[in-house]
C-alpha cells in the first residue's frame, strides 16, 4: 500500500505547490458554478474542496486523480432532488447531503466486495451518451444565465428550451456583453497561454467591472453574499422513506463515477509508471463522499479536466489537492466578501465552456464511423437522459449494455480450420464455401464459452459446415473435431446442444472428437456426461493425422 503523498520529494516540492495554486484558481470558479447547477448555494461547492478533498487525497492510490463535484454529478443532483424539494431550500440541501452519504456507502461496499467490475457495463458509447445528455441540459441553463434570461433551472429540458426561447425578448445586453467577452477570453486565452488559469482571470475582471460600473444596478445578476467560515460537521436528518427514495439516484452517481474514475486513474497510472489499486480508489471515493455529506456539500466524483490540467503542469502527487483545500479554507475564512459581486453571466460562461467537451460531438462522429450499432446505443442514452431524465437514462444504459453484450455473445467466431490451424471459412457467413481441414475431416473452432446465447448458433454452424463440405464435392465427412482451446465453460443449454449434435452426427455416421480441451472444460464435459467414447487430442494436427490414418487403415482392411 502506497503512503499518502507518494512520489513527493524535495526536488518536485516547488512544482507541486505551484500546481496546487493553479488547481485552486481552476476549481473555485468551477465549483461555484457546479453548486448553482445542482441547485445549491456556492458554499456547497466550496465545502467540497476542503474536508472531502483532504480525505480523498490521503486515501486514494492514484497520485494524480482530482476528486470534486463535476458537471454531470451536479446535473444528476438537480434532476433527482428537484422533484423532492425546492432548489435552494434547507430541505433540498439536506437531501443533497444524504445523497452524497448514500453514494459514499455504496463506494465502500463496492470496494470491500470488490465489485468495481460492475462499472464495466457502462461502455464508452453509454458514457458518452449519458454525460452528453446531462451536458446539453446544463448548457441550456448556462446560456440563459449568460443572456440574463430567467428560466426554471430545475425544470425539464423541453421546459428550459421553451423558457429560453420565449424569454429572448428580455435579454440583458450588459449580461450578454460580459458573456461574450468572457467566452472570448476563455477560448482565446486557452490557445495562446494554456497554463494561465483563465477562468480566474475572467472572474476577477468581470467582478472588477461590476464593482466599478455598478453593473448590478443595470440588471446584471451577481452571486450575492457568501457566508464566511469553515464547513460545520453535521448529519442530514431525514425519514427513512426519504433515504430510500434517494438510493436510485445515488446508485447512478456511484456507477458513473466508478466507471469514469477508475478508467482515468488507471490510464494516468500506466502513463506515468506508478501502480494503482481500484479497490483503494473506490474506498477513497466512498470516504470522500461521506465527508461531503457530513460537511454540507454534495456528491463528489472524479474531475477528468482538472486531472489533465495537473498532469500538464507536471504534478505527480496529491499535494495540489491539499493546497486546494488549504486555499479554499482561507478564502472562506477571510475572502468571502470578494465573491459577492461575481456576475452570474461570467459564471455561466466559465461552466458553459468547461462542459462543451462533455457534449461528446467528436466522440459521436467517431462512433458513427466505427460502429453504427454503438452509435445507436450512445444516441439512445443521450436522448433518454435529455428528454426523460437521468435515472431512466442510466437504466436504459444498462439495458442497452446487456443487449450489446448478448448480441456479441450470440454471434461468436466459429471457423473451419486448415491443417495448420488457420481458419479457412467463417461459419457465420450465409453461404460457406464448404472448406474441409483434411479429406473426410472438419476441425471447427468456437472462440467463446458455449452457453445459452450461442449454443444454437454453434450447433447449426457445425451442421451447415458438414452439408457445405459434402455438397462442394469433398466427399463424405467422417469426422468432426471441435477445437476447444477458447471454450472456457459451457452451461446446461450448451450441453443439450452438444447432445443434439451428437445424435445428429451419429445419424450421419460422423464421429465427434475434441482437441486442445482445457482442464476446466474437460471437467465440465465429464460432469455433463458429454465425452462418452469421443477421443481427445492434444493438438489439431494430431487429431487430423490420427483420424486420416484410421480412415486409411479402414480402407485397406476393407
Amino acid at each position: 500500500m502506497q503512503p499518502p503523498l507518494a512520489g513527493l520529494t524535495r526536488r518536485n516540492l516547488a512544482r507541486e505547490l505551484t500546481a496546487g495554486v493553479t488547481l485552486l484558481a481552476i476549481a473555485i470558479p468551477l465549483n461555484i458554478g457546479y453548486a448553482q447547477i445542482a441547485g445549491l448555494p456556492p458554499t456547497a461547492g466550496l465545502y467540497a474542496l476542503i474536508v472531502p478533498t483532504v480525505v480523498y487525497a490521503l486515501v486514494v492510490s492514484s497520485r494524480q486523480l482530482v476528486a470534486s463535484p463535476d458537471a454531470a454529478a451536479a446535473a444528476l443532483v438537480a434532476s433527482s432532488i428537484g422533484g423532492l424539494a425546492a432548489a435552494g431550500s434547507a430541505d433540498y440541501a439536506t437531501l443533497a447531503m444524504a445523497q452524497a452519504i448514500i453514494c459514499g456507502i455504496m463506494f465502500v461496499l463496492l470496494s470491500v466486495l470488490k465489485l468495481g467490475f460492475l462499472a464495466n457495463f457502462l461502455s464508452k458509447p453509454i458514457l458518452v451518451g449519458f454525460v452528453g445528455g446531462l451536458a446539453l441540459d446544463i448548457l441550456v441553463s448556462q446560456i440563459a444565465k449568460m443572456l440574463g434570461v430567467g428560466i426554471d433551472s430545475g425544470g425539464e429540458f423541453v421546459e428550459k428550451v421553451v423558457g429560453l426561447v420565449t424569454g429572448l425578448g428580455t435579454i440583458n445586453l450588459v449580461s450578454l456583453a460580459i458573456s461574450v467577452v468572457s467566452v472570448a477570453i476563455l477560448l482565446g486565452g486557452r490557445r495562446l497561454l494554456p497554463v494561465v488559469p483563465w477562468a480566474l482571470v475572467v472572474l476577477l475582471l468581470s467582478t472588477i467591472a461590476v464593482m466599478i460600473a455598478d453593473l448590478d444596478d443595470a440588471g446584471v445578476d451577481v452571486l450575492g453574499e457568501v457566508p464566511a467560515g469553515p464547513p460545520a460537521l453535521t448529519w442530514p436528518m431525514l425519514d427513512w422513506s426519504m433515504w430510500l427514495v434517494l438510493i436510485p439516484s445515488a446508485m447512478a452517481l456511484t456507477l458513473v463515477t466508478t466507471a469514469e474514475g477508475l478508467l482515468v486513474s488507471r490510464s494516468y497510472g500506466e502513463k506515468r509508471g506508478y501502480p494503482t489499486s481500484p479497490n483503494r480508489d473506490l474506498l477513497a471515493f466512498g470516504l470522500g463522499n461521506i465527508a461531503a455529506g457530513a460537511s454540507a456539500s454534495f456528491a463528489v466524483g472524479s474531475s477528468t479536466s482538472r486531472t489533465a490540467a495537473m498532469d500538464q503542469s507536471g504534478s505527480r502527487t496529491q499535494l495540489p489537492s491539499l493546497v486546494l483545500a488549504a486555499g479554499t479554507l482561507l478564502l472562506l475564512l477571510f475572502g468571502t466578501a470578494l465573491l459577492a459581486d461575481i456576475p452570474s453571466p461570467a459564471i455561466g460562461a466559465i461552466v458553459g465552456v468547461a462542459i462543451l467537451p462533455l457534449l461528446g460531438i467528436r466522440e459521436f462522429v467517431g462512433l458513427w464511423r466505427q460502429d453504427r450499432f454503438e452509435f445507436v446505443v450512445g444516441a439512445a442514452c443521450f436522448l433518454v437522459t435529455l428528454f426523460i431524465g437521468a435515472i431512466p437514462g442510466i437504466l436504459v444504459a444498462f439495458v442497452l449494455a446487456l443487449i450489446n453484450l448478448a448480441k456479441r455473445a450470440a454471434n461468436p467466431a466459429i471457423d473451419v480450420l486448415e491443417a495448420g490451424g488457420e481458419p479457412t471459412d467463417s461459419l457465420l457467413e450465409e453461404a460457406p464455401r464448404g472448406a474441409v481441414t483434411a479429406p473426410g475431416v472438419i476441425v471447427v473452432r468456437l472462440a467463446a464459452p458455449l452457453f445459452f446465447a450461442n449454443s444454437a448458433v454453434f450447433g447449426d454452424a457445425v451442421k451447415r459446415a458438414v452439408g457445405a463440405a459434402e455438397s462442394a464435392g469433398h466427399g463424405p465427412v467422417r469426422h468432426v473435431v471441435i477445437d476447444m482451446e477458447a471454450v472456457t465453460d459451457l452451461d446446461v443449454t450448451g450441453a443439450e446442444t452438444f447432445e443434439a449434435l451428437l445424435e445428429w452426427l451419429g445419424q450421419h455416421d460422423i464421429e465427434l472428437s475434441f482437441s486442445r480441451v482445457r482442464p476446466v472444460a474437460k471437467a465440465r464435459l465429464d460432469r455433463l456426461d458429454l465425452l462418452g467414447d469421443a477421443r481427445i487430442f492434444d493438438t489439431n494436427r494430431a487429431a487430423i493425422t490420427a483420424l486420416t490414418e484410421d480412415d486409411g487403415a479402414a480402407v485397406e482392411k476393407g
